[in-house]
């Protein structure tokens, strides 16, 4: 009974916020709606940094929930080159996150939670508050592609990565964020647990899909290179991807609409495999061992 009581203390003590980022989500088929409405349950509020848009974003978001906290922005377009100005918009969200809050939920426009993961979170936010050598926990990952039953499964998609830290003004979002550093570039110390993130980032029309990813390059590339390399036909081409698998589970219940209504095709033999001999080698050392060779990994992994 006393464990049970101060189990509940702890719970109603700790302060979650959750934060990302976005901009002209309509325009390139983002699910910025399903990421913020899959966290929202455990959060106290979600702070979204929304970048200049032409859109509608801004009209949409605010309308999603009163404990939404909308933070008006510029993106620095003289920062594209690696995609510096992603972690400075992620930087703005988090920034903005009041004291009063303990532990933070980010999650990125293409991103969303299953329902089924947000109590694991919670209790491991809880369970890990009291020990401060943790500095956020990191999450596993699966990536659809082409459409909701398709997951991608080479070594160039990574496997891991950290969406939840603690409300220590000293974190900051690194490179182009996709992780997070501490300090004087110091990698945070996680833990990881037993939830995934489910991106969507290329589950679209192969039209939007073009566009977006026509877009996109402008953040890590010249305008050089995007003359020379943009993709020039009228729908981006999903079969050229070296493996996938099917996926067998369910997808987010606030996913169920989007997925409904679905308005493009792709099928994909999942039994053709592309990869490359020395990707082949990798893979099999990573089926048997669980060991991916010369896996990207920012971050210190706690036992």
């Amino acid at each position: 009974m006393a464990q049970s009581f101060q189990s509940h203390y702890l719970c109603c003590m700790i302060k979650i916020c959750g934060f990302t980022f976005i901009r002209n989500a309509i325009q390139y088929d983002f699910p910025i709606s399903e990421a913020i409405l899959s966290i929202l349950p455990i959060c106290d509020k979600v702070y979204v940094a929304v970048g200049q848009s032409e859109d509608g974003t801004r009209e949409v978001i605010e309308k999603l929930s009163p404990k939404i906290v909308i933070i008006d922005t510029i993106w620095d377009d003289s920062h594209r080159a690696g995609g510096r100005v992603l972690a400075e918009e992620t930087d703005k969200a988090f920034k903005a996150i009041p004291d009063e809050f303990d532990w933070c939920i980010y999650i990125q426009g293409d991103e969303v939670i299953h329902e089924k993961y947000l109590e694991v979170i919670k209790s491991n936010i809880e369970s890990n508050d009291s020990n401060k050598n943790v500095d956020g926990l990191l999450m596993h990952y699966l990536h659809f592609y082409g459409n909701y039953q398709y997951v991608a499964d080479s070594s160039r998609w990574y496997r891991k990565e950290i969406r939840v830290i603690r409300n220590d003004k000293s974190i900051y979002s690194y490179r182009d964020a996709q992780g997070f550093r501490v300090g004087k570039d110091k990698m945070l110390k996680v833990k990881l647990i037993p939830a995934f993130v489910y991106h969507y980032g290329y589950v679209k029309h192969p039209a939007t899909m073009k566009a977006k990813i026509n877009n996109s390059q402008r953040y890590w590339h010249s305008d050089d290179w995007l003359n020379e390399n943009a993709i020039k036909e009228e729908l981006f081409d999903y079969g050229n991807i070296e493996s996938l698998t099917l996926f067998k589970d369910s997808h987010p219940a606030v996913m169920k609409e989007r997925i409904q209504a679905r308005d493009w095709d792709f099928n994909f033999d999942i039994q053709v495999k592309k990869r490359k001999p020395k990707e082949k080698i990798k893979y099999y050392i990573e089926k048997w061992t669980g060991w991916r060779i010369g896996e990207y990994k920012n971050y210190i992994l706690l036992k």
